[in-house]
């Protein structure tokens, strides 16, 4: 059996805790054993670099440079690393190891939360299988992403609430591998309510048990 450690923490509004909760029954559902913490002192144990999948959902907060150097190290040797929304672009934003491993930073949302458009550019993966082009609702982010990246999905932004991001298409989904390692993440599931959306859910649930270690 597979194990995953989440981690959550950080800013409130993103409802780290329940989004957690989600997450955690979504990987059950899979067959993975969870281990659910709001300690962020296990970034300091050596169960992280044991476990097979590493989802930390947190909203800024710090991690220590030797944690984050050997959470590099844990990924580059075949810890998977994903989650939604924060979980990758808005944790540990003035870590550059974690921002290195982590492929995303967060850096704007025109508008907060809005209606946008989803796009699938990759039907063919099998994370995106039977997944349509989707309307959707929440925090429509503006990333700086790896170059590395494996773009799955991407948005058009409209530039109605931000003109200087009129005409950008942004992946709001990817892939990418890092060493033995894979990495996934997904810009939706700003809050808990979200998860209700089946495509988002979906390619969510796909997308963590393909980066966990095989």
């Amino acid at each position: 059996m597979r194990n995953a450690i989440i981690v959550w923490g950080g800013w409130k509004g993103h409802e780290p805790e329940q989004c957690a909760a989600v997450v955690a029954d979504l990987l059950r559902e899979d067959g993975f054993a969870v281990e659910v913490t709001g300690d962020l002192g296990i970034f300091g144990s050596p169960e992280i670099a044991a476990s097979d999948l590493l989802v930390p959902i947190i909203t800024g907060e710090k991690i220590e440079k030797a944690h984050a150097d050997a959470l590099v190290e844990a990924v580059r040797g075949g810890l998977g690393l994903g989650g939604p929304h924060g979980a990758l672009a808005t944790s540990f934003k003035e870590s550059a190891p974690f921002r290195y491993v982590s492929g995303v930073t967060w850096v704007a949302h025109p508008g907060n939360v809005i209606d946008f458009r989803v796009d699938v550019i990759r039907p063919d993966d099998p994370v995106m299988t039977g997944i349509p082009d989707f309307d959707y609702r929440s925090e429509q982010y503006y990333l700086h992403y790896d170059p590395t990246i494996e773009v799955l999905a991407t948005t058009r932004f409209s530039g109605e609430h931000d003109p200087a991001a009129e005409g950008v298409t942004m992946p709001v989904v990817f892939k990418r591998r890092f060493g033995a390692g894979r990495v996934f993440y997904s810009a939706l599931g700003h809050v808990a309510a979200e998860f209700e959306h089946p495509h988002m859910r979906l390619m969510l649930r796909r997308g963590l048990s393909w980066a966990a270690r095989a």
